[in-house]
């Protein structure tokens, strides 16, 4: 009985301690100086550059870099601030960031490289490939979950949470098999939310099965997939999944504001991610995320625009084709889903690995990654061939890195 007494009164206490230290963070957070707001609008490419430039010169984010590319060229191409403050590594366009959920357009791209290859197609039923995918349906007419329902998340198959903290290694831990880590944590997740098809919700297993069917079709590892068939074609000489020789020159190094909501969760991280604190910032030791389809790749937005730019191109770049024509369409314009909540299908929408929406007018396709440390996004507007691709180094600020890539969209370039 006295040591039940004894365990509540701790326990009490651990609650009351833990209460104290969160309100603690959050007057700090409140009233801790804000970064600044950006302008409504700008004129000029000047103005979008000394935002920019406020924006890093006030530390949040520590880096920037951003390139905007119109058909198959790079027509502008900027880096501010730091990519790692305390290493003096500049963030240039050059500089290697993590694109963490960016990294779903390569596997969707990767899955429509292996339908025009004839290995499969989308609206084969998972388990075809997948002895193993083994799901609870919401009833015994349900539709059988497809490669489809993957590519645009409307399986029904429910996201990971605060597993994906968990889901990292580090620097010298070994790497790990995409087809035997689904297979091993699918059962947590195997419990269907809906109808698969009848709309779409977000979910980052979805995309690690994708995975695990491109290693089956392929007789490859993903990774190795996606070097061959995407990255070496087109000279994305500075992205993969692991830092190599040739990136460690330009390695952004994740970073986090010390007095930031974003810092409560990183106790939650597997392993030792905190390296340093300097410029009132948290900076990341390196590391990699285990589940490398959804969110695995590592690299520069100049590299990324090469991606951006032979999308833009049908499919192809400097003569080298990784699309078809036809696959480039049907990623651009089919297979759309609205969210749960949507009346219509003007807002917006989940496509294969794009998102879209209607901006006076303009169709826009794109994608965002973000977790610890890093915040990615790319943002095409097809008919007018145009892509902006813009990387940080801090999830922090996501917001006013969003409005800057709106700011840069309204400008006539």
């Amino acid at each position: 009985m006295k040591a039940i007494f004894l365990k509540n009164r701790n326990w009490k206490k651990w609650q009351i301690m833990s209460g104290l230290l969160l309100f603690f963070v959050i007057v700090i957070v409140l009233v801790w100086p804000k970064s600044p707001n950006p302008p409504d609008s700008i004129q000029s490419i000047a103005e979008l550059d000394a935002y920019m430039q406020k924006l890093t010169d006030f530390g949040t984010p520590q880096g920037i870099s951003f390139i905007v590319v119109r058909n198959d060229q790079i027509i502008y191409s900027k880096g501010f601030g730091w990519a790692d403050h305390p290493r003096k590594i500049p963030a240039t366009p050059d500089a290697v960031y993590h694109w963490y959920s960016m990294t779903k357009i390569v596997t969707a791209m990767a899955v429509f490289q292996l339908q025009e290859k004839g290995a499969l197609q989308l609206d084969d039923p998972v388990v075809r490939y997948l002895p193993f995918f083994k799901v609870k349906y919401p009833s015994d007419s349900s539709k059988i979950v497809t490669i489809r329902d993957l590519l645009n998340h409307s399986s029904g198959i429910p996201d990971a949470t605060f597993d994906l903290v968990n889901w990292v290694h580090y620097e010298g831990e070994p790497s790990v098999n995409q087809t035997d880590f689904v297979k091993r944590i699918l059962p947590k997740y195997s419990k269907l939310m809906f109808e698969p098809g009848h709309y779409s919700q977000y979910t980052n297993i979805g995309y690690m099965v994708l995975g695990a069917i491109i290693e089956k079709v392929s007789g490859q590892t993903y990774e190795e997939y996606v070097r061959q068939n995407i990255l070496v074609p087109l000279g994305m000489n500075h992205t993969d999944f692991i830092y190599t020789k040739a990136m460690e020159p330009y390695e952004a190094a994740g970073s986090n504001p010390v007095f930031n909501f974003n810092t409560i969760m990183l106790p939650f991280v597997r392993g030792k991610i905190v390296r340093e604190f300097s410029q009132n910032h948290i900076w990341f030791n390196r590391f990699y995320n285990d589940q490398t389809p959804p969110s695995g790749l590592i690299g520069s937005s100049a590299d990324a625009s090469r991606l951006a730019m032979a999308y833009l191109n049908h499919g192809e770049l400097d003569g080298t084709r990784i699309l078809s024509k036809e696959s480039v369409f049907m990623m651009t314009h089919d297979g759309y889903k609205k969210t749960k909540d949507q009346k219509t299908q003007d807002s917006f929408r989940q496509g294969y690995a794009w998102q879209t929406w209607s901006d006076s007018g303009r169709l826009v396709i794109q994608h965002d990654g973000g977790g610890p440390g890093f915040y990615t996004k790319m943002q095409l507007i097809p008919d007018e061939n145009l892509g902006f691709i813009i990387f940080t180094n801090d999830i922090s600020n996501r917001d006013k890195i969003n409005k800057i890539v709106s700011l840069a969209a309204s400008l006539k370039w």
